[in-house]
This record gives structure tokens, C-alpha cells and sequence, in this order.
């Protein structure tokens, strides 16, 4: 498998990756918000694991979400 096939197929799942957890994480936010768990003007940490174990990979990307 060439190299680019190898990048043309990551950019496939992190893009579905990236639209589903926008999603999940807008969801979760407009919900602490609603109830009063946040209060709009924080700063919170976030992390993503992303795993295979056929490839034995495990990797966590922590970033932080500014309101």
C-alpha cells in the first residue's frame, strides 16, 4: 500500500471522527450549560483516545476547549 493511499484513508476516519465528535461534544456542552455545570466562560480539558489493537496503537490527545 503506497503512502498515499495509507494518508487518504486516515483522512477518511479522522473526518468522520472529527463531524462525530463535534458533535457529541457540542451536545454535552449546550447540556452542562442548560443545567448550570458550566457557565459559559470556562476553559475545560478534553481528550480523544483513538485505539487498534491490530496495529497496536493507543494514543491520547488531550486539548483544551475555551467558552
Amino acid at each position: 500500500m503506497k503512502d498515499e493511499a495509507i494518508a487518504a484513508a486516515v483522512e477518511r476516519f479522522v473526518k468522520k471522527l472529527s463531524y462525530s465528535a463535534q458533535q457529541e461534544l457540542e451536545r454535552a456542552l449546550r447540556s452542562a450549560l442548560a443545567d448550570g455545570r458550566l457557565q459559559g466562560h470556562e476553559s475545560l480539558t478534553a481528550a480523544v483516545t483513538v485505539t487498534s489493537e491490530k496495529v497496536g496503537l493507543m494514543a491520547t490527545i488531550y486539548s483544551t476547549i475555551d467558552l
